[in-house]
């Protein structure tokens, strides 16, 4: 059973910038396609970003393109999201998600298995 666990949400003044983190455990970490969602108050969990086994794919949401950066260190079983020119709009509960099928960049909540607990991330103007 593969466990998620998500760090480094808090509070940011907007313009600021975040580092999310999400630590594997139970499984093969290079296995998986991994990706972040959000979901902002009130409204339905999106995608954010998705990479594939290998940081050299990876797809945005297109309100964080440019702005957010998802990469993955496979030594460390590790997937992070950096996160510029953060918005009001940014705020939500993050969300990291484990993908069995390792090379696919996975867009819909459908295509993962695992989930994490979230971290809430809010940006204040």
């Amino acid at each position: 059973q593969t466990q998620l666990v998500e760090s480094g949400g808090g509070v940011v003044q907007a313009g600021g910038s975040l580092l999310l983190s999400c630590v594997a455990s139970g499984g093969t970490f290079s296995r998986y396609g991994m990706g972040w969602f959000r979901q902002p108050p009130g409204k339905e969990r999106e995608f954010v970003a998705g990479t594939a086994w290998s940081s050299d794919s990876a797809d945005y949401a297109d309100s964080v393109k440019g702005r957010f950066t998802i990469s993955r260190e496979n030594a460390k079983n590790t997937l992070y999201l950096q996160m510029n020119s953060l918005q009001p709009e940014d705020t939500a509960v993050y969300y990291c998600a484990a993908d069995p099928w390792p090379v696919r960049i996975g867009v819909f909540e459908t295509d993962y298995e695992y989930w994490g607990q979230g971290t809430q991330v809010t940006v204040s103007s």
